[in-house]
């Protein structure tokens, strides 16, 4: 028994403790716990010319269908997909918008690109 005890109290003083995963503790009243979790979201300009250029891709997709992928916009979901409609009906194709990206059925890279510089972004040419 005392064997047994004394077992206990060593393990849990001489106990290896691993950095970081322990409690924090605030004494601050208006502390709000996991408010660091949430996402940040940063103000999304109306403004085309801010930030970075956007960057329009080449990509192949199963068998010979290509794709114009832009990417780099940094705009509200409503206006991302106003600007994919407006983007589609000019170049006379399908496509879609997901995750602050647009699709474009085809290689229209050149057209694009003339299209959104006309807009005022700024527009590079990447990939393919």
């Amino acid at each position: 028994m005392r064997y047994e005890s004394l077992a206990l109290i060593f393990f849990f003083f001489f106990k290896k403790k691993n950095k970081g995963d322990g409690i924090v503790y605030s004494t601050n009243p208006q502390y709000k716990p996991f408010e660091f979790l949430k996402a940040e979201e940063s103000p999304a300009s109306d403004s085309p010319a801010t930030g970075t250029p956007l960057k329009i891709f080449l990509d192949r997709l199963g068998g010979n269908r290509m794709v114009s992928r832009i990417t780099g916009f940094n705009l509200p979901l409503q206006k991302l997909e106003e600007l994919e409609k407006n983007l589609k009906k000019k170049c006379g194709v399908g496509g879609s918008s997901r995750e602050g990206e647009i699709l474009i059925q085809g290689n229209h890279r050149e057209k694009l690109k003339k299209l959104l510089e006309e807009m005022g972004y700024r527009v590079k040419l990447a990939g393919g």
